[in-house]
């Protein structure tokens, strides 16, 4: 539906739309000439005149149709969307934009219209990147408004509808366009960006070229010290993939009047004053001088500009021309040409001799037309026909006529005006050609940078032309404004089709309707040569003497009024005529086609045949028109954003906010003719929630029950009998002034309540204050009766107390007289006394003194004798020990004079060979004479057990027949009885039993002798047991010694075939420089003599049990590989073991410890060159590949950080020592060097130093290695490394932390401790500039969520413990901090120090600012803090406005991080990625010491030869 247009007459219809209730005590908004509107309190009114009492303590006295009501539970920050105003009129919008300004909030939505205040400062904290991903992909209005936010609503209206659109950016001069402008192209090259072409981006070419269009394009106005003369709409052009393919800068409306005319005191385009600045050869060259000679410049009186300097300003133009892309001979083409047209300006015309003619005025006419036509590289005749001369062609014939002065000064300023247009548009071309265009794209956005309404004390033709675009912008905007409001209404699905719309048509028609609008009128009287501006004022005040839009003034004729859409400008038409000619004269054309010049000749190209003939008459009205008209048809095809700046000040200072200067922009830039389509609609929306919490007081029974918010809003409404009003979906619609009607509804609701409650106040303080008095009198009553009874008292105690004090009297007196007589005694015997005691003091005194003095004395000569005898005593060890020194010295001296020095290493080491062959050879044979002896007594013992085994059956067999044969006799009768019989058989029996007991008694002996032999049986075989073992445990000495042998024939294979390149080596040496080699290695083989000796001589016992295997070694006829063939196979088996996931030992990483432990024993470190550095790296590298598999990147990170901490315990630098590097060098490379060196990893087993064996006690233990270049590059390597798999997981985990946490177990704690800390940090930056972006974040509720949150992990940081969660819980300081902030009550009492100091110390005044401003309450309705504190931080601010760094509010993520230092080179071959924030010193101090002796290597080299030195050594 097409919308209706208001034609009523005059100025813009006013905002209010229906009468507003005013009544005493309402809070107001009255006019006031200085600031434009006063916000005051209604005290009196009579009829239609209110008397209002104002803030700054002014009585006033207006009319109430003129006046506003005020908010006043606006919130105390303002509203970033002027649509969420209650009241949307003129000075609620100025209070809005006023408020929010002294916040720093220098930008205000108005719907989806941004407007822009300059603030004149810098403020790099909204524009850096981490702003720019805030509101990347944000919904429009969710955060803060910004400039960002349009250009991201541009952007994805783009991709998502496929629809170019344009963003226009205007206002006046000085309102910072230009500024935005580049915001707004840095923001779609974040979005869109591509690869740098030659290094550079689109956006960058595009700023990069701005320098040369102001230089030729900008000027000193009244207003602006940098006024764009000139429309620039910038096409960004997208490819499908959304980036950015090309751009084009479109250049419109250029002043090209300017060039010939200016008025004080403003000045030309700069270009003019820079060239007159330039070098002092180039000005030469170009034949200038002062500005002030020059015609063109010398109008106005300002030459230059405060703080601006020329010639810097020329340097810096040269240096944009040559980044655009402009050569060394197009610049000097250029200026040739600047120069050229201030040489014109200065050529006079004077009256020739025949009629209507014209002449060169003078001499200096002619320098100048001469220096012109050189500059031009042109005929100077030709050039002076061109001026004073006219080929007029007919039918018949070619007519060649003359000009007068005039008119040659008119043809004079047409060639310049010709001549600097056709050059800007040559370098807009230029421009254009070398930031390159995509002819395929298909979507662009385009931002458009136009100057704004002008209306000065004189206006002429170029404020004309500048209005003119103006209001053809202004009906643009218009249609756009009305067209979301329909959108908003059919949105919420409410009735708008009787809504009227403001449209400004008529004053376009009036300007340029054909055929009888302002501009054919201009147009008609140019073509005719006696037409002047008061013929064409005159032909204006007839044509349009009846136009509403159209005003005569009644103190001129030539003057002329248009009314425009921002408010009447009265226009001098005295220039009009000259300035709107534009024709271009053939004989100008001619004249500079045929430059020899090509650049300028290009300027000109010929034209067509038909139009080269005369003259054609062309107007800048004309063109300017069309120009505007492809302007608009271009910003028709896109969808339009609009951002309108605004100049808060003409001084151009910051925190200054001019009422009235502002009040006229938002006229001039639409946004109050916005409103009042707003207000023509429903200005006032809000939704049922915020309608029903603030005027659901008025009707208390609408809110009863479950009843639905839509229909409550409705019963309302009806009920106060409001009418017009609509009810949408969501929210409710009022009219004009409906919402001061229900605020002042509910302002007598809330009047009536606030007079209930003070009745009844009232009350309970009168009747509070009756029982007082009452109880008062009482207590007088009682008080009086008191004091009669204490009078009657007082006397009888009086009395009383008289003799009291008689007896007292006397018996002081008596007591005195005796305490007199008391004293003057103790006197006497105090001071007799003190006598004595002085003098027995001082006695002691002086006795304590002298046996001080005679301690001290004796003490100092004792301590001097002592200090003599020790002197003497160190003298004499020193030369004794010198002494001893210098004969060891000469010893040593003699020894590396001996030429048999590798003989003689070679003789000990077969001499200690053949001892231990013979050692292991005497230890067998005593093995066997031992076995034998063993045999023979065991043999010797068996055969006596035999005997007194047979003596012992013997022996019992007579015992058993005595037994039986006594048995028999007994039981036997007696035949004869005879008295000696019976004495023999008694003698018998008892010679019998005496035998029997001997016979037990030798059995008891013999049988304890053959438990004796059995013990010593048993002994002897347990003590054979404990030699067998023995014997195996040599056993398998010796086949750990033949191991050793074996690979000692191997080094000394290889130490032959390197003697031949030493001693070449050798030969090359210095004499000076071979002994000293010889010496060290002399000094290295005694001291290993004395460890192996000393080493036998406590062995010695152990030693006796070895056997050896062999005599010699046969050197020759064993096959040996070379040593670069086993090293490779060694190390290809290392690789292909560590490629493995060998796990873990404990706590210890298998694969580091195998590592180094290989690289040790390979001296690797000390080589000059080795590649098995590179293979580990690139082992590494293959394996962390795959970024996503956490666990593989933990059992890296720490085989890295273990091995990167050996290197770091174990290295050292080459030169760290006193040695010199030569004397290193040659003590290595020397053969017998070599050899003493491979001592060191020689078995235990031999009493030879073990590497295993030396770290056994840890790696305390661990020897330091002069490391060569390879190792110290593969220890920076691993820091690279390191870091950056660091990275990686830390990178996994802010994604998801919780799965990953168990992986960490096997990374040392110290990492684990680092990566939480970082993610907590994260968490802190995340949440807190959240806090400070979103209003909606920084609520009462929000801060008691995130506190719950907060706790949650202040609990799990206690149940990590130290170990692993660090200091994590510090890194959360600020949202900590803020958020206490945030929920803590009573906040309007807190002063400035506590909430600095005590609340929030870690939080700077911009961020106390920033919260303090966005704080609401949404659960309690209470507010935030003091307007004192808040004025105090604004100062606080203020003062620190020129600290970029304290004005940034928002944390960095990567602010505090730290590099490792790490090579160049390195850093090209490992991807880089974030830094980690500690150090290889911070992991070596935090880990604890490594002990890898007792690794086992794993199966794949356990049985390989080479790697027999990583088995852990025998006990």
């Amino acid at each position: 539906m097409a919308p209706r247009r208001d034609r009523r007459e005059g100025l813009p219809w006013p905002l209010h739309g229906t009468k507003v209730n005013i009544i005493v005590g309402s809070h107001v908004w009255a006019e006031d000439p200085e600031i434009a509107w006063v916000d005051g309190e209604v005290v009196k009114i009579k009829g239609e005149e209110a008397e209002i009492q104002a803030t700054n303590g002014k009585t006033i006295t207006a009319n109430l149709s003129k006046l506003y009501p005020k908010d006043m539970e606006a919130a105390a920050g303002g509203v970033d969307d002027m649509t969420k105003l209650s009241y949307l009129h003129e000075p609620g919008v100025l209070q809005n934009l006023a408020t929010r300004y002294e916040l720093n909030e220098i930008y205000t939505y108005t719907g989806n219209i941004l407007i822009a205040v300059n603030p004149f400062q810098r403020l790099p904290h909204l524009y850096d990147p981490h702003m720019m991903q805030q509101y990347k992909g944000a919904p429009f209005g969710e955060l803060s408004p910004h400039v960002f936010a349009v250009a991201d609503v541009a952007y994805r209206a783009m991709i998502h509808e496929g629809k170019s659109n344009s963003i226009l950016v205007s206002g006046e001069s000085g309102a910072g366009k230009t500024e935005t402008t580049k915001m707004l192209m840095r923001y779609l090259a974040y979005l869109g960006g591509r690869a740098a072409t030659e290094g550079r981006t689109v956006e960058q070419q595009v700023l990069e070229s701005n320098p040369v269009l102001e230089a030729f394009g900008n000027a000193k106005t009244v207003r602006n010290n940098n006024s764009s003369r000139f429309g620039k709409f910038v096409e960004i052009q997208f490819d499908k993939q959304g980036r950015i393919s090309g751009a084009a800068v479109r250049t419109y409306l250029l002043e090209r009047s300017r060039v010939c005319q200016i008025s004080d005191p403003e000045r030309n385009y700069h270009c003019f004053y820079l060239l007159c600045a330039a070098p002092q050869e180039e000005v030469e060259k170009y034949k200038l001088g002062n500005p002030k000679t020059f015609h063109y410049l010398n109008q106005s009186n300002c030459y230059e500009l405060v703080g601006v300097s020329d010639a810097h300003e020329y340097l810096a133009t040269r240096r944009a021309m040559d980044i655009v892309g402009i050569s060394t001979q197009e610049q000097d083409a250029i200026f040739r040409v600047v120069a050229a047209i201030l040489h014109i300006g200065n050529i006079e015309f004077a009256k020739g001799k025949e009629v209507d003619s014209s002449v060169l005025k003078d001499d200096k006419s002619k320098f100048h037309l001469d220096t012109t036509a050189e500059l031009l590289m042109c005929d100077p005749g030709a050039l002076g026909d061109a001026l004073c001369k006219r080929v007029m062609v007919t039918p018949e014939e070619v007519i060649k006529r003359s000009l007068d002065p005039y008119n040659a000064t008119v043809s004079r300023d047409g060639l310049a005006k010709t001549i600097y247009s056709r050059l800007f548009d040559w370098l807009v071309d230029k421009i254009n050609s070398s930031i390159g265009q995509d002819p395929n794209s298909k979507s662009l956005i385009g931002v458009l940078d136009i100057y704004g309404f002008e209306s000065f004390k004189l206006n002429s033709f170029e404020q004309f032309c500048i209005n003119y675009t103006n209001e053809k912008l202004q009906q643009h905007f218009n249609q756009h404004v009305f067209k979301m409001e329909q959108e908003e209404y059919t949105k919420e699905q409410i009735d708008w089709s009787y809504i009227e719309f403001v449209d400004n048509q008529d004053v376009l028609d009036l300007i340029e309707k054909k055929p009888g609008g302002v501009i054919a009128l201009l147009d008609e009287a140019c073509m005719f040569p006696k037409s002047t501006h008061e013929t064409f004022s005159q032909k204006l005040y007839q044509t349009f003497q009846k136009h509403k839009r159209f005003v005569k003034p009644k103190l001129s004729r030539t003057d002329f009024t248009i009314c425009h859409y921002a408010g009447e400008v009265l226009y001098q038409s005295d220039q009009f005529l000259d300035k709107n000619k534009d024709y271009v004269v053939a004989e100008h054309q001619e004249l500079l086609s045929a430059s020899k010049c090509s650049f300028i000749s290009g300027l000109f190209p010929p034209l067509p045949e038909e139009t080269s003939k005369s003259s054609k008459f062309s107007s800048i009205g004309a063109r300017f028109k069309q120009q505007l008209q492809a302007l608009m048809e271009t910003l028709n095809s896109t969808e339009p954003h609009y951002i309108r700046c605004v100049k808060p000040n003409n001084v151009l200072k910051p925190a200054i906010f001019e009422n009235v200067n502002v009040m006229q922009q938002l006229r001039c830039g639409g946004v109050l003719e916005a409103i009042r389509i707003s207000c023509a609609g429903y200005p006032t929306r809000r939704t049922f929630y915020e309608f029903l919490h603030r005027f659901g007081i008025l009707a208390q029974e609408a809110l009863e029950g479950n009843c639905d918010e839509k229909v409550a809003c409705k019963r309302i409404l009806e009920k106060k009998g409001l009418v017009g009003f609509q009810i949408g979906k969501t929210k409710v619609f009022l009219r004009a002034g409906q919402m001061a009607e229900l605020d002042a509804r509910r302002t007598e609701v809330l009047g009536a309540a606030a007079k209930t409650i003070q009745g009844k106040i009232r009350t309970h303080i009168m009747r509070k204050k009756f029982v007082n008095w009452r109880k008062a009198s009482i207590s007088v009553q009682a008080i009086w009766r008191g004091r009669l009874a204490c009078k009657l008292f007082d006397q009888m105690r009086r009395v009383a107390a008289a003799i009291k004090v008689q007896k007292n009297q006397r018996m002081h007196q008596a007591r005195r007289s005796y305490k007199h007589l008391n004293a003057s005694v103790l006197v006497v015997q105090t001071a007799l006394r003190a006598m004595a005691a002085r003098n027995t003091f001082r006695y002691k005194k002086q006795s304590k003194a002298a046996v001080k003095i005679q301690a001290r004395y004796r003490c100092h000569t004792a301590h001097v004798y002592h200090k003599k005898l020790k002197r003497a005593a160190i003298v004499a060890q020193c030369r004794w020990r010198g002494k001893i020194a210098r004969k060891e010295l000469r010893k040593l001296k003699m020894e590396a004079r001996e030429t048999g020095a590798l003989k003689e290493a070679k003789d000990k080491l077969e001499k200690k060979v053949e001892e231990l062959t013979w050692r292991v050879q005497l230890e067998k044979r005593m093995r066997t004479d031992l076995e034998e002896a063993k045999a023979q007594e065991l043999s010797k013992l068996q055969s006596s057990m035999e005997a007194l085994q047979a003596k012992l059956d013997e022996t019992s067999a007579k015992l058993v027949k005595e037994r039986e044969v006594a048995r028999a006799i007994e039981e036997a009768p007696p035949v004869v009885q005879q008295t000696e019989v019976l004495v023999q058989d008694t003698e018998k029996v008892d010679s019998l039993t005496a035998e029997v007991e001997e016979l037990k008694t030798s059995l008891q002996s013999e049988k304890q002798r053959a438990d004796d032999l059995e013990k010593k049986h048993s002994e002897e075989q347990q003590a054979n047991e404990e030699k067998q073992k023995k014997m195996e445990e040599t056993d398998v000495k010796m086949r750990q010694f033949q191991e050793y042998l074996r690979r000692l024939e191997e080094k000394l294979a290889n130490v032959e075939s390197e003697n031949k390149v030493l001693r070449q080596q050798a030969v090359s040496m210095a004499p000076s420089k071979i002994l000293s080699g010889r010496s060290k290695s002399i000094l290295q083989r005694n001291a290993e003599s004395v460890h192996v000796s000393s080493g036998d001589s406590k062995a010695a016992p152990e030693s006796n049990n070895i056997s050896s295997p062999k005599k010699e070694f046969d050197f020759d006829d064993k096959p040996q590989k070379s040593l670069n063939e086993k090293q490779q196979e060694n190390q290809d088996l290392l690789i292909r073991c560590i490629a493995q996931h060998l796990g873990f030992a404990g706590n210890r990483p298998v694969a580091a410890c195998i590592i180094y432990k290989c690289l040790l024993h390979w001296r690797s470190f000390e080589v000059e060159r080795t590649s098995v550095f590179d293979r580990i790296i690139q082992t590494i590298g293959h394996a962390i590949e795959t970024q996503d598999n956490n666990e593989v990147l933990a059992y890296w990170l720490s085989n890295a950080s273990t091995l990167l901490l050996l290197l770091q315990r174990t290295l050292k630098a080459s030169g760290s020592t006193g040695m010199a590097p030569q004397r290193r060098r040659s003590s290595s490379a020397t053969l017998f060097g070599r050899m003493t060196q491979s001592f060191r990893g020689t078995p235990q087993g031999v009493n030879l130093s073990l590497i295993n064996g030396s770290m056994v006690s840890g790696v305390e233990t661990l020897r330091q290695v002069e490391a060569k270049y390879p190792a110290l590059l593969f220890k920076q390597q691993l820091t690279a490394y390191v870091e950056k798999i660091y990275g990686m997981i830390r990178d996994n985990l802010k994604k998801e932390i919780s799965p990953l946490l168990g992986l960490c177990i096997q990374v040392p704690p110290f990492l684990v401790r680092k990566v939480f800390t970082q993610i907590f940090s994260f968490i802190n930056v995340q949440l807190f500039n959240s806090l400070l972006l979103r209003r909606e974040c920084c609520s009462f509720s929000n801060g008691e969520y995130v506190k719950a949150g907060l706790a949650e992990l202040e609990h799990w940081c206690y149940r990590a413990t130290d170990e692993y969660a660090g200091s994590a819980w510090d890194e959360l300081k600020h949202i900590r901090q803020a958020i206490g902030f945030l929920v803590i009550h009573q906040k309007p009492k807190k002063t400035l120090d506590e909430i600095s100091h005590d609340l929030c110390p870690v939080l700077s005044i911009q961020q106390l600012y920033r919260i303090s401003t966005m704080y609401w309450d949404d659960k309690y309705g209470t507010h935030s803090v003091s307007p004192e504190v808040i004025s105090n931080m604004r100062v606080l601010m203020t003062e620190d406005s020129n600290n970029p760094v304290s004005n940034s509010f928002l944390l960095d993520d990567d602010s505090r991080l730290f590099m490792l230092p790490s090579f160049a080179h390195i850093m090209l071959t490992i991807p880089p990625k974030k830094s980690i924030p500690f150090s290889v010193d911070d992991i070596s101090k935090s880990m604890e010491q490594i002990d890898i002796s007792d690794i086992e290597p794993p199966p794949l080299i356990r049985e390989n030869s080479g790697f027999v030195f990583l088995l852990p050594p025998p006990e």
